[in-house]
């Protein structure tokens, strides 16, 4: 992905394949991706962030799987589906962050005993398929990671980002944050 062409196509994805529902959530992927990058943007995150915070669960749409595989016991890895397709065109400021967010909510859960009382039904039924509370060693080994904090961050949005009919920016307006980050700039 170095032009805008691609930078537009990956939002193409997004938009053609992102509005089915999250099973057990009342927005669509889409929606929820959305709402997390203007959570992060409202916050003044950095655009790296902001382009993790609205690809973070692109491998949902990548894996091919259906959204309700939590259920039957299965974990469809999506944040490592999607880091490693984010790969081709962005640096570890997004794909680590991509990487580490489903990471980051058994952290949380670990070292924050409110924590697991602020998620869905749907994320704490995925939360014991995806591992279940980190233990100590574990949560040390995350928090000593590069993007352990980013990760952590995009996580809180994540688990914001289900408000049903919120109004936030369309996906063109973050075309140019995303060009931005990309491996090697685009000029327009």
């Amino acid at each position: 992905m170095t032009s805008t062409k691609n930078v537009q196509e990956l939002l193409d994805l997004l938009s053609a394949k992102g509005n089915d529902a999250y099973f057990g959530e009342e927005v669509s992927v889409l929606e929820h991706s959305l709402q997390c990058a203007h959570f992060a943007e409202q916050s003044h995150a950095s655009p790296a962030t902001i382009t993790a915070a609205l690809l973070h669960d692109i491998g949902h749409i990548l894996h091919g799987l259906p959204e309700d595989i939590a259920r039957y016991g299965k974990d469809g890895r999506h944040e490592e589906i999607g880091a490693t397709y984010l790969s081709h065109w962005f640096d570890e400021a997004v794909t680590e962050t991509v990487r580490l967010h489903v990471a980051a909510k058994r952290y949380l859960c670990a070292t924050d005993p409110s924590y697991i009382s602020q998620l869905s039904p749907s994320s704490i039924e995925s939360l014991q398929i995806q591992g279940g509370f980190m233990s100590r060693e574990e949560a040390n080994a995350f928090d000593a990671l590069p993007n352990a904090k980013l990760a952590v961050q995009v996580r809180r949005w994540d688990d914001d980002a289900k408000i049903p009919a919120l109004k936030v920016p369309g996906l063109q307006h973050y075309l140019p944050i995303l060009r931005a980050v990309l491996r090697t700039p685009v000029t327009p």
